[in-house]
């Protein structure tokens, strides 16, 4: 397991940066996770909005929304949501939501 720390917080993840812990989330976690993993510096309101309707939505169904609905419910077209996540909504968005990685995610 590899461990991703600031002063306050301290996480692990798995080999592909996923939480191996997913209730050790929030909004730190996240920051973490973005900077560590994704190479985002800074988690914009853009950014919350996909991240917090995916944690909505996987906390209800037990499972990571299709891009399609991330899209309407955000009303961000998919190029932007690559944009905000370049490595892509399943994987990117997922992995700083929280959530664990999506089936059929490669």
């Amino acid at each position: 397991m590899k461990v991703i720390e600031s002063k306050e917080k301290r996480i692990e993840v798995n080999e592909e940066g996923f939480l191996t812990n997913p209730e050790e989330w929030d909004k730190e976690a996240a920051e973490l996770l973005a900077k560590a993993e994704e190479g985002i510096e800074n988690l914009t309101e853009e950014h919350w909005a996909v991240i917090n309707y995916i944690r909505n939505y996987f906390l209800e169904k037990n499972l990571a929304p299709m891009v399609r609905k991330v899209c309407q419910n955000t009303g961000f077209q998919l190029k932007h949501i690559y944009e905000l996540f370049p490595s892509g909504p399943a994987k990117g968005a997922c992995k700083i939501a929280g959530l664990p990685k999506p089936d059929g995610c490669v």
